[in-house]
């Protein structure tokens, strides 16, 4: 069987190849009835040069964006593990963008999705740019938000209330006996985690009476196993006799634990730890890890279960904020 090139097609419907070029990449420069033209060459030749080609007549690729700020974390991995069942199931693929939470890595990367004509975009726990929205907009595709949220910008997201789940998190350690609390966030200039987290347990301080000591918080870089080792390293310096210490994430956690075992200190018998996601690393640490879970996998399925509705009603579906919990094991104590 003959295949059939470009320049087949331009020729077939009697354009330039450029013009073709435009059309498979559904760029402007060309009138509805010379679409329609080329559109019908490539049916008759059978022409499909790639998946875009493949999906000119209902403008779909079947393939979605995502924008993910780290690789080779669990979190990230549950995350792509329940977006990448989905979209299986409804006969999609994913392409996995690493941005690193730099702007112009996520702006490079919104580029390349858009060359490569995604029909949707999950974007992951990253604060989203009024220069990423516009060029976002110009795409003209839906997009869901994931372990994210923007005050400023109409896009859905599915998350946990981070200040809430915070709240929670502290009280259960109040509630546990303990008053002398340490705190290790991420980024201090992090307004879309680190802060809501920092929020809610001081609101259950202050709902327990107890003072806000800013020297029990510390804020790290990010929410990884070296940033709990150097928080709690500068924790025990400013506070020695705190009882228990809440982890923003498990991998601070864990960074947490080791530094105590380095000081001589027991977990839970000397200080609590709690940490927060409840990733498959709080099952494997020693002793086993408390932690607040966010249901990760399902949040993921949810959010990809949006983007395909949103593909198909082109309206934009309700944000969900996830319920949390606290999964008890064996790193905190009462006293």
């Amino acid at each position: 069987m003959m295949k059939y090139t470009i320049k087949d097609v331009a020729k077939q419907a009697n354009v330039s190849i450029a013009t073709v070029s435009r059309v498979i990449n559904n760029q402007e420069g060309y009138s509805e009835a010379t679409r329609l033209k080329v559109l019908d060459a490539i049916a008759e030749l059978g022409y499909q040069p790639n998946a875009v080609a493949r999906g000119l007549i209902s403008r779909k690729t079947n393939t979605i964006g995502v924008l993910v700020p780290s690789l080779g974390t669990t979190f990230v991995t549950d995350l792509l593990s329940g977006i990448e069942k989905v979209a299986h199931q409804e006969g999609y693929s994913v392409i996995v963008c690493h941005t690193e939470l730099q702007g112009m890595k996520t702006m490079k990367y919104l580029e390349i999705l858009n060359e490569k004509r995604v029909d949707g975009i999950v974007f992951i726990s990253a604060e989203l740019k009024e220069n990423h929205y516009q060029y976002i907009k110009k795409m003209r595709i839906p997009v869901v938000l994931l372990c994210s949220k923007s005050e400023q910008f109409p896009i859905p997201y599915v998350k946990v209330d981070d200040r809430a789940a915070s709240y929670a998190t502290t009280k259960y350690l109040i509630e546990k006996g303990h008053r002398n609390i340490g705190f290790i966030s991420g980024s201090e200039e992090d307004r879309l985690t680190s802060i809501p987290r920092v929020e809610g347990y001081k609101d259950a301080l202050r709902s327990s009476n107890i003072a806000i000591k800013e020297s029990h918080i510390v804020f790290s870089n990010e929410f990884f196993f070296e940033d709990g080792v150097e928080g709690m390293n500068l924790l025990l310096k400013r506070a020695s006799n705190i009882t228990a210490v809440f982890a923003a994430s498990d991998e601070i956690a864990v960074g947490v634990m080791s530094v105590a075992y380095k000081h001589g200190k027991k977990v839970p018998d000397d200080i609590s730890v709690i940490g927060y996601d409840d990733l498959r690393l709080a099952k494997m640490s020693h002793p086993p890890l408390t932690s607040l879970s966010q249901p990760l996998y399902r949040m993921a399925e949810k959010a990809t279960y949006m983007l395909f509705e949103m593909l198909q009603s082109n309206q934009i579906s309700p944000s969900v904020i996830m319920p949390f919990s606290i999964i008890e094991r064996e790193s905190v104590r009462s006293v």
